[in-house]
């Protein structure tokens, strides 16, 4: 039997409804984020209810921001990936181990997106779907204008948890051509990619 079609789109408005199913409205994708983690400081995030990250996320959903690509299996949405421009995520340009290089001049780093969480529906994980949601991310990076894509996966030589890997697994970002330009973190490389 052949693997199913799948399609990726853009978190709009008139998708809102498809990302709630798919994250769970009471769960939240992980714990409630609402994939509103890479958004905030550390602080600004534990101070949130969970409602007021779904909230906040839609918000920038009716915004037009689009921040991430929802992946399509038969018409019901069965992943998420966050990728948008660099500039965006807070925690991702602050945070020690996923900063702009020190020598980034302000130029790359406005032209540079970042992948910063997947969520993979229950019941279609391990099957490479994190992989096809990376090659989306790139795609939809690309359209957008950027000229780099960054991204802060976990490494392990140990089984993970599935909630360990939202950052994306290394591995994955290594077969998609990114490179490793720093490690700050011994788990946790930061990797880019020139588009």
């Amino acid at each position: 039997m052949s693997e199913p079609h799948l399609q990726f789109q853009p978190a709009t408005a008139d998708r809102w409804e498809d990302l709630v199913d798919l994250f769970g409205p009471e769960r939240g994708a992980c714990g409630g984020c609402w994939c509103m983690w890479p958004f905030l400081r550390a602080k600004d995030w534990k101070a949130m209810a969970r409602e007021e990250r779904r909230d906040a996320l839609k918000s920038k959903v009716d915004a037009g921001e689009e921040p991430g690509l929802l992946a399509y299996r038969e018409g019901i949405a069965v992943g998420w990936v966050a990728c948008g421009p660099r500039e965006r995520y807070v925690r991702f340009q602050l945070s020690k181990t996923t900063k702009p290089l020190d020598e980034d001049p302000e130029d790359l780093i406005r032209a540079t997106h970042a992948v910063t969480c997947f969520y993979v529906r229950s019941g279609h994980r391990k099957a490479g779907l994190m992989d096809r949601l990376l090659d989306a991310a790139i795609d939809r990076s690309r359209q957008n204008g950027a000229k780099w894509l960054d991204a802060c996966p976990i490494e392990s030589d140990k089984p993970l948890l599935w909630s360990e890997g939202f950052v994306g697994f290394t591995p994955v970002f290594r077969r998609a051509g990114f490179e490793e330009i720093a490690r700050r973190s011994p788990r946790r490389p930061l990797m880019r990619m020139s588009l």
